[in-house]
């Protein structure tokens, strides 16, 4: 059987699109067609529409039912979007339908079996069975075709999906990662740059620290070099002083010869003279000398005793007993108490203190208006005072200027200064620290000024000294001999109360402590706690135990003892014991009076709560004085 062509009785394209399938053509062919099916329709229509899904076309020819046609597919392209038909379905125009008079193409997709079987039967009718076979097998081959394309095409696209999303995540994996290197990065190189900055800041603090070094070693050598300087020059002025002090003491000695040479070759003229007159009248002389001599042995008791100008006391008893060779106690016609070495200096001061004074007394004929002035000045710069650094150094300055001043003698102002100063510490509630810093600042420049001070002080109050007086019927003629004798101050022929006495006592005793505890950098203090020490231990070995020497010795105590106590230590609390044992018992033997209650529970109080481990209220001036007076 030969081969049969089909040919269909209707025109062979319609709207330039071809009727003839073409069996034979490949699915690239086919596909080809599709495109440029799909293009004309586009172009036909008003709006541009992706190719849709047209239904089977049926063809209808003249054949019996029985014989089916053949019948063109277009199938749909399903990547068209569902919502773009629905956006563009307004504005759809109806399509070019091509039609043949042999053909039919049905509108529902549910006649397309039947009509298909139609057109087959009609084809197999004109070609016979194995054609129609053929190209239902060929048509069946292109639908599982095109299937599978599609099969491969969305399981491409999900595998490009998948690796998109690998591509993605591998891509987010390496940007955290390249932070998370770059955060390393940072933290590393602020570490290093911080380690670099201590490195730096070591070497540096290192360099300052030896620069620091060097430097305080200077300034070490520089203020020890001041310091000897300054001792040296200090040496110079004390033995200068000093020259000066014997070369007064000298001239005050030979002046003193001479007036016994003439006070002896006046008595040698007297005596002469009484012979001459005893050779004249014999027996008239010899009755009134008998008459004297009977007189003289009543009054000899009471003249050898001297009356002491303000404090100081002079006595001289035949039956005096010799000083011993210890030198702790030394009575005095069992009248005076006092440590040998005390009153040898207190007669050297008492002794520099005349001969000062009687100079001053030659040197002031003339110009007495002129040191009453400069006497005023001192008197007012000692009660501007207080217990300030800056006050002090003032006032020392301004006090120097005056001993300096030309216009009058230095000793006359120093005499003065010393006068003035005790004077004012008569009176409680003076801020003696600073008056023990300007003395012994003064002191510094002009050694004359300790020496008449203590000698002033010794003369106001005789337990600075240590001394005291006891109270004897056949020496005195009454208590108020007594009193003045131990100095009691008169005012208009009355003696003060033994209250504003004793508060005298423990003002004096108050400045005096002040003075020896006084310690100034660089600055030597000539009466310091060596002699502050030596007071007490002369105190406690001479002097008996009542309310005047209680007094003296609480008020010492409440101002040095803190000074004595960080200096000697224990031995400071030996002598404490001795104080409480002894000193405290013997004046509770002495009676119950208030006065006396109220010291003895001061000084207990004092040992007993440790008080002087406390620094007592004004003692550190705020700064140091050394920077003004070294510089």
């Amino acid at each position: 059987m030969g081969a049969v062509k089909l040919e269909l009785r209707c025109p062979a394209s319609v709207g330039g699109v071809a009727i003839d399938p073409q069996p034979d053509w490949s699915f690239e062919t086919l596909l080809s067609e599709l495109s440029s099916i799909e293009n004309k329709l586009n172009a036909s229509s008003a709006f541009p529409l992706p190719f849709t899904k047209t239904q089977l076309r049926e063809v209808s020819c003249s054949m019996p039912v029985k014989r089916r046609a053949f019948v063109m597919r277009v199938d749909e392209i399903e990547d068209a979007e569902e919502d773009i038909e629905e956006v563009y379905d307004l504005h759809l125009a109806a399509g070019k339908r091509f039609t043949c008079d042999e053909f039919y193409i049905s509108d529902s997709d549910d006649s397309e079996d039947a009509s298909s079987r139609g057109a087959q039967y009609a084809l197999m009718d004109k070609g016979g069975l194995v054609e129609c076979a053929l190209a239902e097998l060929t048509h069946e081959h292109q639908l599982s075709v095109t299937e599978e394309i599609r099969n491969q095409i969305l399981a491409v696209e999900t595998d490009l999906m998948n690796e998109n999303r690998k591509f993605i995540s591998a891509l987010d994996r390496v940007k955290k990662y390249a932070e998370k290197r770059q955060e390393i990065d940072r933290k590393l190189d602020m570490h290093y740059q911080r380690r670099i900055a201590e490195a730096l800041d070591n070497h540096l603090t290192a360099i300052q620290r030896d620069h620091e070094h060097k430097s305080q070693l200077e300034e070490r050598r520089i203020r020890d070099d001041a310091a000897i300087e300054e001792a040296k020059r200090r040496e110079r002025a004390l033995q200068e002083e000093k020259l000066r002090q014997e070369k007064v003491r000298a001239e005050a000695e030979a002046r003193l010869e001479a007036e016994r040479k003439r006070a002896e070759e006046a008595k040698a003229a007297a005596v002469e003279a009484g012979r001459k007159a005893a050779k004249e009248a014999a027996e008239k002389v010899a009755k009134e000398d008998s008459v004297r001599v009977a007189s003289a042995a009543v009054i000899a008791p009471k003249a050898a005793i001297g009356h002491q100008t303000g404090a100081s006391l002079e006595i001289v008893n035949d039956q005096s007993s010799k000083p011993g060779s210890d030198g702790k106690v030394r009575p005095v016609g069992n009248m005076v108490k006092c440590a040998e070495s005390a009153l040898k200096l207190e007669e050297r001061r008492l002794q520099i203190y005349k001969e000062v004074t009687a100079k001053n007394e030659a040197l002031e004929l003339g110009s007495r208006s002129n040191h009453r002035r400069h006497g005023s000045q001192i008197q007012r710069l000692i009660k501007q005072i207080s217990g300030t650094k800056e006050n002090v150094i003032n006032k020392v300055d301004q006090l120097a200027q005056i001993f300096c001043d030309s216009s009058c003698p230095q000793s006359i102002s120093i005499a003065t200064f010393a006068e003035k100063i005790v004077d004012q510490c008569a009176s409680p509630n003076k801020p003696v620290f600073a008056y023990a810093h300007v003395i012994v600042l003064v002191a510094s420049q002009f050694p004359l000024a300790m020496d008449l001070l203590l000698a002033k002080l010794n003369r106001a109050c005789i337990y600075t000294v240590p001394k005291y007086i006891n109270y004897s019927k056949s020496l005195f003629d009454s208590k108020d001999a007594y009193h003045k004798a131990i100095g009691y101050k008169e005012d208009d022929g009355e003696l003060e109360s033994e209250e504003i006495y004793v508060s005298r006592i423990e003002s004096y005793m108050q400045l005096y402590g002040a003075l020896v505890q006084t310690q100034i950098e660089r600055v030597q203090n000539t009466h310091g706690l060596r002699e502050g020490w030596a007071w007490l231990a002369r105190f406690l070995n001479a002097l008996p135990a009542d309310l005047y020497t209680a007094v003296a010795l609480q008020a010492f105590l409440k101002i040095a003892g803190f000074a004595l106590f960080r200096t000697y230590k224990s031995q400071f609390k030996k002598l404490l014991n001795i104080i409480y044992r002894d000193f405290v018992n013997a004046l509770k033997e002495q009676g119950g009076d208030a006065k006396l209650n109220k010291v003895i529970t001061s000084i207990q109080t004092y040992i007993e709560s440790n008080k002087f481990l406390e620094e007592p209220e004004g003692r550190p001036l705020q700064g140091s004085l050394l920077s003004h007076y070294c510089s």
